[in-house]
């Protein structure tokens, strides 16, 4: 599990930022759905959590873990949200074998907003890698906000994808323009088949006289040969900036002799890494 005790810490925020009432509304509806095994009292909850767990007030995030703090305000977690898992966590942690099925049902039966909070914080429940099938479901989606939800500033694909699905993300992410740099452990789960990929796909966009995203090379830094060398001569040779930068940091990065070599010719480029003005981050700027 990436974070600990996470059962205690989302508790911690509830009682932080929900009145008593509300709190123990929670509860007894968590304690009532594992008593009676009630899947139908489950989805029901999980739907009408924002109409008690609320608050005026800014969410106030006075935890401990810092990872987890962390993570829940890339994820602009919301107080809705944290009741929502909250629940799937207890129920799990308490029927497992029972509710298991039950939770990853909920992509079957979510709105768009609980199918949001569900894919964002599935790295929070019990053994998170149970719902891989259904977060590789979601990338079929072409609701921009959901494939977000599961692809970007979230661990789980990183995790528990394997590489078939890694790369089905990654592509769709860019193929929907989405910003690369939110993907996590991208240079990680780099892959050769991916490079490839890569190299395939930006040789169709030349072709077409289209543009590419230039941090859609990041993966390929591990991977050289001489088909990527040689797109990585062609993006040094470009007008556009950016891709020149992103040649350099591909270069830069790899274990290629003939990589570093080919960087060598520029100089600037070089600098600007080992000083930090060039980054993935940065390089459109």
């Amino acid at each position: 599990m990436l974070f600990e005790n996470i059962g205690a810490q989302l508790l911690k925020i509830l009682e932080d930022n929900v009145d008593n009432e509300n709190k123990q509304w929670l509860l007894s509806k968590i304690e009532g759905i594992v008593e009676s095994e009630s899947t139908k009292d489950l989805y029901l909850t999980y739907s009408l959590v924002p109409t008690k767990i609320r608050s005026e007030k800014d969410l106030s995030l006075a935890l401990d873990d810092k990872e987890l703090k962390a993570y829940l305000e890339i994820q602009h977690a919301d107080l809705q949200q944290i009741g929502r898992i909250y629940l799937l966590y207890k129920v799990l942690e308490a029927k497992e074998d029972f509710f298991k099925a039950k939770v990853a049902n909920i992509i079957e039966v979510a709105d768009k907003s609980e199918l949001e909070t569900f894919l964002k914080f599935l790295v929070l429940l019990p053994h998170p890698e149970n719902y891989r099938v259904q977060a590789v479901e979601a990338l079929r989606t072409n609701i921009s906000t959901v494939f977000d939800a599961i692809a970007l500033n979230n661990p789980y694909p990183a995790l528990y994808f394997n590489e078939q699905q890694w790369n089905q993300m990654y592509l769709k992410a860019a193929f929907m323009q989405q910003n690369l740099n939110e993907i996590v452990q991208v240079e990680k789960r780099g892959n050769k088949e991916l490079a490839r990929i890569i190299s395939d796909y930006a040789h169709e966009r030349w072709a077409a006289s289209r543009e590419i995203d230039p941090c859609f090379w990041r993966p390929v830094s591990n991977f050289m040969n001489e088909k990527l060398l040689k797109d990585m001569k062609r993006l040094f040779s470009s007008d556009n900036t950016a891709e020149r930068k992103a040649a350099a940091l591909c270069c830069y990065h790899s274990n290629s002799s003939e990589a570093k070599e080919l960087l060598a010719g520029f100089p600037d480029l070089i600098k600007g890494i080992e000083n930090g003005s060039i980054t993935w981050q940065n390089i459109k700027e």
